[in-house]
């Protein structure tokens, strides 16, 4: 028992100790603003894709790829979202249903994900197949329901949230097939389809840039953390990080493991269901004629929770020989 509770410790520990390093640089001022910004954009469009470029142009295709869970991944995200839609017309404040669904579903995969499979087993793993199955809709939906569930405030207000809309659905799609990590990780099946050898000083330098990913972006992530916000509309920003910590896993995890998925694919599908809601939902609530505070106070909670559920899911899952 002792020695499941450190395995789960080692895995996480590390990746809230490098967010808590980046929230004291940002307070020692080594980090502004404007640095945590560009960071977040170089772990995102340079350092993260590397990774999962890396990680599975060394792999064998074949053996690498999993239609079955490549399509729960997609299902358990599109029944997310379902279920976050359903849950948010019980919701006094409708003004704020819009963010509610987004927050509630949609996970930090990319960052998070690959932190935590790589402190498990060295590597990305399955992650990078998650994200192929369910990063896609997270996108889509978020502009489809932050569209349909807009704040009311007046005609001139809906037309402009109208033509918004459709900014946004249009930025979206270019945004899916423009995205760095996607692109890293089809780039990565299809260079280990075609079994192209990989000269050694390329192999060094894609290595030592892909190392750099996790440690930033986790570092990037703790600056942006704000307490403040974390306390604003604590009671349902509260309800949106339960959803998005414990109950989506405790639907879906159960299925994962009827399915025979183990090890690191249980791994990243912990990630889908009960990681962090990711900051970038922030950045699309506010471009999308929404208020936002809902959204931050729900990222920050559910950034310092997580550092408590994913321990206790990982020793779960542990503790049943499923890791």
């Amino acid at each position: 028992m002792l020695n499941n509770l450190l395995f789960c410790l080692n895995a996480t520990i590390p990746v809230f100790l490098l967010m808590i390093l980046g929230l004291l640089f940002m307070k020692l001022h080594i980090f502004d603003d404007i640095f945590v910004k560009k960071l977040n954009a170089f772990v995102f469009k340079v350092a993260l894709p590397v990774l999962v470029f890396y990680d599975l142009c060394k792999e064998d295709f074949y053996a690498v790829w999993d239609t079955r869970y490549v399509l729960f991944c997609f299902f358990a995200t599109l029944l997310s979202i379902g279920l976050t839609v359903a849950i948010s017309f019980t919701l006094r404040d409708k003004s704020v249903q819009g963010e509610f669904i987004q927050v509630a579903y949609r996970s930090s995969a990319a960052i998070m994900g690959v932190a935590l499979v790589q402190n498990l087993y060295g590597d990305s793993g399955m992650t990078p197949l998650m994200i192929v199955g369910s990063v896609p809709l997270y996108n889509i939906f978020a502009v489809i329901v932050l569209s349909v569930f807009q704040p009311q405030t007046g005609p001139q207000s809906c037309q402009r949230s109208h033509n918004s809309a459709r900014g946004q659905l249009a930025a979206t799609a270019k945004g899916i097939v423009t995205n760095p990590i996607l692109i890293g990780v089809l780039a990565g099946l299809v260079w280990s389809l075609l079994q192209i050898p990989l000269p050694p000083v390329a192999d060094k330098t894609l290595e030592s840039v892909a190392w750099v990913a996790t440690p930033l972006g986790l570092m990037a992530m703790g600056a942006a953390f704000d307490i403040k916000k974390a306390l604003s509309g604590i009671r349902t920003a509260g309800l949106g990080a339960f959803i998005k910590l414990i109950g989506l896993g405790c639907i879906f995890l159960p299925v994962a493991v009827a399915l025979g998925f183990t090890g690191d694919k249980l791994a990243a599908a912990l990630i889908m269901c009960g990681s962090p809601t990711t900051v970038s939902c922030y950045v699309m609530a506010k471009n999308m004629g929404h208020e936002g505070t809902l959204t931050s106070s729900t990222v920050m909670l559910t950034t310092f929770f997580s550092a408590f559920t994913l321990t206790g899911w990982l020793f779960l899952l542990k503790s049943l020989g499923l890791l």
